[in-house]
């Protein structure tokens, strides 16, 4: 009795701690390597760009009207161009600079977006995916093709070829959750909640509902920004077009972490959550060999899941509606 009690207080996120559970599991058969102190290393190197770029979406998914930033991933790949070719490329290696650039960019694109949901009034869908069309093609106009040097001092980010749990990119991650478990604690976080869950009412209560959802945009670019760095630091290099792949997986990620798309209803450990399942099944398909479909595999089980979330999230809201 006292476990299913526990069980349903979990909330949205009880779905997603389950699949962590049997995931770990099955590595722990299948590739017990993660168990190691280079595997975990790794995990957290691999891992915490999807895992920041899921934060970056909880707020603005959180603010309502259908929010989901399409252009997450190539706002991630351009921060991490304009870093290498802009800065490290005219010898500006500055770390504060370097993370002072990720977090502004980040946090004016977005602000720039939210102007137009919120006042040229068009659907944050079709705002979300011009974005992605055009970071994608300004990612091409600032770098061709991978290529340039990460400054000498991130190379330690990503352990310089030594395993280490506890590096700078582990930092960075719990930096990033004690701002949003601080932000939890405003007034502005039930104000956000309330405009997701009901704008109608939230503006009838006096909530200045544009102000929440700029700075919602806001808060998801500064958590971008941060994605941007841990991605930077991975890849130890620019690329125009690789970080457009976080776009499906961090969707993915929020949506299996128990969060609503229509607003109103997520939680950052949902996102971590979702965000650490995606890498333990991409990493548990790794340890079968699936030959030349290795690739298609990978997003046939991204897309099964993502169609799953959702339908598991709809049967949820209706049964908790019923039970209301």
């Amino acid at each position: 009795m006292l476990i299913t009690k526990t069980f349903r207080s979990l909330g949205s996120i009880k779905i997603p701690l389950v699949l962590f559970s049997i995931l770990l599991l099955a590595i722990a058969f299948q590739a017990p390597r993660l168990f190691s102190v280079s595997g975990f290393s790794n995990a957290i190197l691999v891992s915490a760009p999807l895992i920041l770029a899921t934060l970056s979406l909880t707020p603005i998914v959180l603010a309502g009207r259908g929010a989901v930033d399409l252009s997450v991933g190539p706002l991630i790949s351009f921060l991490n161009v304009t870093l290498i070719a802009w800065l490290s490329g005219n010898n500006i290696t500055n770390p504060i600079v370097f993370c002072l650039w990720a977090v502004i960019a980040g946090a004016g694109y977005q602000i720039i977006q939210a102007l137009i949901v919120t006042y040229v009034r068009i659907a944050p869908i079709i705002v979300a995916l011009s974005g992605f069309l055009i970071l994608t093609g300004v990612n091409l106009m600032v770098m061709k093709r991978p290529g340039g040097l990460a400054p000498e001092w991130m190379s330690s980010w990503s352990g310089g070829g030594e395993p280490q749990i506890l590096s700078p990119i582990l930092v960075l991650v719990v930096l990033a959750f004690c701002i949003w478990g601080l932000v939890t604690r405003t007034g502005f976080y039930k104000q956000l909640m309330l405009v997701g869950s009901d704008e109608r009412m939230a503006y009838t209560s006096g909530v200045r509902v544009d102000l929440v959802r700029i700075l919602a945009y806001a808060l998801g670019g500064v958590f971008a920004g941060f994605a941007a760095l841990s991605y930077t630091a991975l890849i130890s290099s620019g690329d125009p077009t690789q970080g457009s792949t976080y776009t499906l997986q961090a969707v993915t990620a929020l949506v299996l972490g128990g969060a609503s798309l229509s607003g109103g209803k997520g939680t950052a450990t949902g996102a971590l959550l979702g965000a650490l399942n995606m890498f333990l099944i991409t990493y548990l398909l790794g340890a079968f060999n699936f030959g030349s479909l290795s690739g298609y595999i990978t997003s046939l089980a991204y897309g099964g899941i993502l169609a799953a979330s959702l339908l598991v999230n709809v049967v949820s809201n209706k049964s908790n509606v019923g039970r209301g």
